[in-house]
């Protein structure tokens, strides 16, 4: 139970205080059996407390946001202030967020994908599908900062870029949105940019227009017209549905809407700066001991 943990954590702590008194006595005596075994007894306090502590701030999080059960998302990442370096850290997070869901077993699908002329993305948008997926991401969402020497600086300079970073959880059922055929207006386009002559040729490029809120989705990525619809309104009934959340919840709206912001350096939640590896996560800060 909450209190019976916050219970633990407080007597941890003092444990932890009483450990440090004799690892000081010991240190003092020169008795380095007492002192070991001190240390040892720190350690697994310590790590401990660190799981319990992290099992309270869980119990303190907010559960009744109408996200309950939600086992889908979808991940826009956005390149933001700093030009091609933005573009390039939009890719580092992209992959960072990858090989997490890896990890976790997650099915992780690229819906769209916009390229930078030089390698970068400008935009991202994959499906993440997973047990306890959006619980764990969704407060991933807002600006993030990256302090570095790019690859491109031939002086060594650091620069400071930054990417948006949003969460958006699927409706279980189209049938939550009441999304009506006559509410959509589907049209169908030859796809520009690179592809040979079967995108300049065929009309497989869809735009899905959500008539009411005026809410638009283009997608150009597959040489499919059924592929790219279906990726399209994927992306569309995400968009609706978190505008739906933002409705039940004013409250909710307005964090949502302070966590994105404009895409400006200034508005972070997180900065990372390499090499010496270090992210700042606001209102914490993180240390990576080594890069993985």
């Amino acid at each position: 139970a909450p209190v019976e943990r916050i219970g633990r954590l407080k007597a941890l702590r003092e444990e932890l205080a009483g450990v440090a008194d004799l690892l000081r006595s010991a240190e003092q005596e020169r008795d380095e059996g007492m002192a070991e075994l001190a240390r040892e007894e720190a350690g697994a306090l310590r790590q401990e407390e660190e799981s319990v502590a992290f099992q309270v701030l869980r119990d303190l999080l907010p559960k009744d946001d109408g996200t309950e059960g939600v086992k889908g998302l979808l991940l826009e990442i956005r390149a933001g202030a700093g030009g091609e370096e933005a573009a390039l850290f939009c890719v580092d997070l992209f992959q960072m967020y990858q090989k997490l869901a890896q990890r976790k077993r997650w099915r992780f699908e690229v819906l769209s994908l916009d390229e930078a002329e030089f390698g970068g993305y400008k935009e991202v948008v994959a499906e993440v599908t997973g047990e306890g997926c959006y619980q764990q991401l969704q407060f991933e969402s807002g600006i993030h900062r990256v302090q570095r020497v790019p690859k491109t600086e031939a002086a060594g300079r650091i620069h400071t870029s930054a990417s948006s970073v949003a969460v958006m959880p699927q409706a279980a059922s189209p049938l939550e949105l009441s999304v009506k055929d006559s509410d959509l207006k589907v049209e169908t386009y030859r796809a520009g940019g690179a592809g040979g002559q079967h995108v300049n040729t065929t009309d497989s490029a869809v735009r899905i227009t959500h008539l009411p809120s005026q809410m638009t989705v283009a997608i150009q990525d597959d040489r499919s017209q059924h592929k790219n619809r279906a990726k399209a309104m994927k992306i569309l009934l995400a968009r609706l549905y978190e505008e739906e959340l933002r409705k039940r919840n004013a409250a909710l709206a307005e964090k949502r809407r302070s966590q994105i912001g404009s895409g400006d350096r200034s508005e972070r939640i997180r900065t990372y700066v390499w090499p010496i590896l270090l992210f700042t996560s606001f209102p914490f800060l993180f240390h990576f001991l080594s890069k993985k």
